[in-house]
């Protein structure tokens, strides 16, 4: 069964051997996350060197994304592992205090006390812990605990609202972002973006740091602070694409403002031809029992629904008990959610307009297949670009996205309703155009007597000249 979302799966103890990645994969894993807050620059190089060898068992491409950790705005560690806070009762955050204890605990981000005033509301530990702050002396943020609970190691830190200043790329991203660079990888996502600027200055590092390996990635933002919504056209137009890391965001700006913010970063960002992936919690309850709750499904199906890109697993599949499973059960809420979806290209195309041709030869291929009933569309593109506009809206169409560039069918990847292939194009239009059919029909997708919509480019193997739409039945001639 054709699925259009894609599924991100972070890869961590549980599925970082290579037969588990290739089950993973066959089970529909579009993208593999490694998360760089954990590991060391060689587990990253092994696991993605396991995906790529996984990926060509499994006859496709797999793209990875490196996320990195962002500013490490938490507590330190205390003496005991932890303590217990009790309502009520005062806590000091020291920014100078080495070892925590009952009544006190450090801070990785020094500068916290330099942001906070008395009356600000820090959540710790996602919320669970609320503190309210009394006074700010030096180093020291003088606390009452509103919410108690316990507090352990490396909990961390949001101000309510937000409005903390750490810096979205600290040393440590940059250095990461070499290493990734050196992986290969395909997506970076910056953690804790604030606006264009921050998301700017990672690609130009990324681009830098990728040139000696003929590589410039995706950039991601991941929308997790305050200060990213009023931002949010700016860093759209900066990226390319987004990431609902609704974690961090909901911790920000309280649970309850998430889900129609969601909605509203979904729309902004097929609006403005980027994509996005809807993350955190999805089949959270998948760490530990091989089924979901009807939440869990609920909420995977309106992420769906909302018309997101990709959808994300973090724990579930990085530590949890299973990751496979997690993967195809997925999977299958994907395939089912899209069942229903409605169609709404007519009205989509209505003011609209296209002051490019290639963007206008995508979105006349996407309406003659919808009203004739085409098969599928067949693109042939060399940067993917056809490929994400005719992505952006929804026709129960299934497009192939054939390319030569490896580096554009990885890229690819995580387009809503996009399969790329591989073609080794010939630079004769008509060759290239019946290599692309045979490539479909013999992959099973098209089959003799289907309507099928091409789109190309002449002359052939240059970025942006889509120029030319076919309309074919297969096993008739040209």
């Amino acid at each position: 069964m054709h699925r259009a979302t894609k599924i991100v799966a972070t890869i961590g103890p549980a599925s970082s051997t290579p037969e588990i990645l290739l089950q993973m994969i066959q089970a529909g894993a579009d993208v593999v996350r490694l998360n760089f807050s954990h590991g060391t620059a060689d587990d990253h190089r092994q696991r993605a060197e396991f995906v790529r060898e996984a990926a060509r068992q499994a006859g496709r491409e797999v793209a990875i994304m490196a996320d990195l950790q962002g500013p490490k705005i938490r507590v330190g560690k205390f003496e005991n592992g932890k303590t217990t806070l009790v309502p009520g009762n005062p806590f000091v955050l020291d920014s100078e205090c080495e070892l925590g204890n009952d009544d006190r605990v450090g801070l990785d981000y020094k500068d916290l006390p330099r942001d906070l005033k008395p009356g600000d509301v820090l959540l710790l530990n996602d919320g669970l812990i609320v503190l309210d702050v009394v006074r700010v002396l030096g180093s020291e943020i003088h606390t009452t605990v509103k919410v108690g609970g316990d507090l352990s190691n490396n909990k961390g830190i949001n101000r309510q609202g937000g409005g903390l200043t750490a810096p979205a790329l600290t040393a440590k991203d940059m250095e990461d972002i070499r290493t990734a660079m050196s992986l290969g990888v395909d997506y970076v996502a910056v953690s804790f973006p604030k606006n264009a600027t921050d998301m700017e200055m990672a690609r130009q590092l990324a681009n830098i740091a990728g040139a000696p390996y003929g590589i410039k990635p995706k950039m991601i933002a991941k929308i997790e602070r305050a200060e990213a919504i009023p931002a949010l056209q700016g860093i759209l137009d900066a990226s390319d694409g987004i990431m609902v890391a609704r974690g961090d965001l909901a911790v920000e700006v309280g649970n309850a403002a998430v889900p129609a913010l969601q909605k509203r970063m979904i729309r902004m960002a097929r609006e403005s031809n980027k994509f996005v992936i809807t993350a955190t919690q999805m089949m959270e309850s998948m760490i530990y029992a091989p089924v979901p709750t009807r939440a869990e499904v609920s909420d995977v199906a309106n992420a769906v629904l909302d018309g997101t890109d990709a959808v994300m697993l973090s724990a579930e599949s990085a530590a949890g008990k299973y990751p496979v499973q997690t993967i195809e059960t997925m999977a299958a809420i994907c395939v089912e959610a899209e069942k229903s979806e409605q169609s709404e290209l007519d009205k989509d195309f209505l003011d609209r307009t296209f002051t490019r041709i290639d963007q206008s030869i995508a979105m006349g291929a996407l309406f003659t297949a919808f009203h004739l009933g085409a098969k599928a569309i067949v693109a042939l593109t060399e940067s993917g670009s056809t490929a994400l506009w005719m992505s952006r809206h929804w026709t129960h169409v299934p497009i192939f996205a054939l390319t030569p560039r490896v580096g554009s069918e990885r890229a690819m990847a995580i387009y809503r309703n996009v399969t790329s292939l591989h073609l080794d194009t010939s630079t004769d239009r008509d060759t290239a155009l019946q290599q692309a059919l045979e490539t479909v029909v013999g992959k099973g997708y098209a089959s003799r007597g289907d309507m099928v919509v091409l789109t190309v480019g002449e002359p052939m193997g240059q970025a942006g000249g889509t120029n030319t739409l076919k309309i074919v039945r297969v096993g008739e001639p040209y």
